[in-house]
């Protein structure tokens, strides 16, 4: 088989499927597509609101830490069962703060990676594009 018949085949191949799409899925009556794209702006303002959210926590998460320990140290030295209610309070607070801390730490960080690991395969696939078989032909 000669390079232009076989090129013709593939050509023809190839605009038999022009429907199918990797970005969308064909909408059904009532019902919306959907979207496999990655916005990096998007991505990159939710990690920004994620990281701003944690320095915001880190911040103003304790500013009630100090009095709050001395009130329920202060009310159960005087016997009131309040004081190690408000100790517990205190103590859960914490523990919960810590978590919400950890969990936008974490949604800053995967989403820089995922920007960053979503451009360097997008480099990898224009780059895997570009050398395609024909260029065996021309050889």
């Amino acid at each position: 088989m000669s390079f232009e018949q076989e090129w013709a085949s593939v050509r023809s191949a190839s605009t038999a499927n022009v429907d199918t799409r990797l970005n969308q899925v064909a909408l059904e009556p009532g019902g919306g597509g959907a979207d496999l794209s990655v916005d990096q702006d998007k991505l990159g303002a939710i990690g920004s609101a994620a990281y701003a959210l944690h320095g915001r926590l880190v911040k103003d998460g304790n500013h009630a830490r100090t009095s709050t320990t001395e009130a329920g140290t202060g009310l159960a030295g005087h016997g009131f069962l309040t004081g190690s209610a408000l100790t517990t309070v205190q103590e859960t607070w914490s523990s919960q703060l810590n978590t919400l801390l950890d969990a936008c730490a974490n949604i800053s960080n995967h989403l820089d990676y995922s920007a960053a690991s979503h451009a360097e395969e997008e480099a990898d696939i224009a780059a895997a594009l570009s050398a395609s078989r024909i260029n065996e032909y021309l050889k």
